[in-house]
């Protein structure tokens, strides 16, 4: 099985202004995409959310900057690992990744394991 990555690209702001039920709407949803993904034949490898984009810090050359490098209307808030048949079986599962915000982008892990 080959390796995709899941990523999240959501607006941040809704997130911001969510109070304890919606957030718990959210993780709800969240819990139920992972066990889909085996429901799917798919595996889970990792996953984990991203604190804001205000906590990061790019590096570009040698120049340190604090927060995120570009103004965009979506972010990068979080990530799958999974492991697929194949991009057509990846992309079904990527389907089902809540983000009611934005999207999702899959991308195949390079597999570097043949020198």
């Amino acid at each position: 099985m080959a390796e995709y990555m899941i990523l999240i690209y959501e607006q941040e702001k809704p997130y911001q202004d969510m109070d304890a039920a919606e957030g718990r709407q959210i993780l709800d949803s969240h819990m139920r995409f992972i066990g889909q993904i085996s429901e799917l034949g798919g595996t889970l490898v990792a996953g984990n959310p991203l604190e804001s984009s205000a906590t990061a810090t790019t590096i570009r050359s040698d120049v340190v900057t604090d927060g995120p490098f570009t103004e965009t209307k979506e972010v990068l808030g979080g990530y799958y690992l999974i492991q697929a048949r194949d991009l057509d079986q990846a992309l079904e599962i990527a389907k089902l990744c809540p983000a009611p915000y934005g999207g999702v982008e899959v991308r195949p892990i390079r597999d570097l394991s043949g020198g």
